[in-house]
């Protein structure tokens, strides 16, 4: 049994996570910007009551991830793994359009926010000389450039770059680091825009024809990344859900076999 905290997981990959944690035995802290975890999310994690808590945490704040690591602590004892899942999509337009308000808020929530989260987990764990930290990639990761995201796009090469830089900081000393590469999946940051309307990219009709071949459900994800991050054992490790030959295959089959999720 592995005591699991999971920033960003109310909803999407992060939520299902967190579900797929709890349903193999662990304990699991579930944590988003609302001071009160949502009724109806309190309600559909009923049969878990026990197993799991809730703690308010705007991430790009140390004193409130501090207080998630505490508070996790206090409830579990130790936490042997912590996932920095919270992220924030940018407006589907061109960099130069965007108010910097978003521009403040993406860097914020995606850079600032994973580094205060990995940085203030490796020092505790560091402290119980065990554990894990992973970090979420997007795409930008691998250095793909998409119109109207590259805002996005390169808070998520700087994630990869950090946490590659951070395993190498951390190796020998009993805590590893990893990435976690979902691909594409059907999730708010792609349907929705930061403030919560349709977006627009959605109204592309290639970003569609592609998504719907290359995306899953965030369910689906979530059972791979968890079956393999709890047999981990490897520092600088990456899991990479939608490979270059899984990618193929789709595109290469894609005229026979439909796959519709927008």
């Amino acid at each position: 049994m592995k005591n699991v905290v999971i920033t960003g997981s109310t909803r999407g990959i992060g939520l299902a996570m967190a579900k797929d944690f709890l349903k193999a035995g662990n304990n699991v802290t579930i944590s988003g910007r609302s001071s009160d975890i949502p009724g109806e999310l309190s309600a559909e994690l009923r049969e878990f009551n026990g197993k799991y808590i809730y703690i308010s945490c705007d991430v790009t704040d140390s004193g409130n991830i501090n207080r998630l690591w505490e508070k996790s602590v206090d409830r579990w004892g130790k936490i042997d793994i912590w996932i920095n899942n919270a992220g924030r999509n940018s407006p589907y337009e061109f960099c130069w359009e965007t108010d910097s308000t978003d521009i403040e808020s993406i860097i914020s929530t995606n850079i600032k926010g994973m580094i205060l989260g990995s940085t203030i987990a490796a020092k505790n764990m560091r402290l119980q000389e065990y554990g894990q930290i992973w970090n979420m990639e997007g795409l930008g990761s691998n250095e793909m450039i998409q119109p109207k995201t590259i805002l996005y796009g390169t808070t998520k090469r700087a994630l990869t770059y950090f946490t590659r830089g951070l395993a190498k900081e951390l190796e020998g000393t009993g805590v590893l680091v990893g990435r976690l590469s979902p691909g594409m999946m059907l999730t708010d940051l792609i349907t929705k825009t930061a403030k919560g309307e349709r977006s627009p990219a959605l109204d592309n009709k290639r970003f569609v024809s592609v998504f719907n071949i290359l995306a899953d459900q965030p369910e689906t994800v979530s059972a791979f990344f968890v079956r393999h991050i709890l047999r981990n054992r490897k520092n600088d490790a990456h899991m990479v859900w939608l490979t270059n030959t899984k990618a193929f295959f789709r595109f290469a089959t894609s005229g026979f076999k439909r796959r519709k999720l927008l």
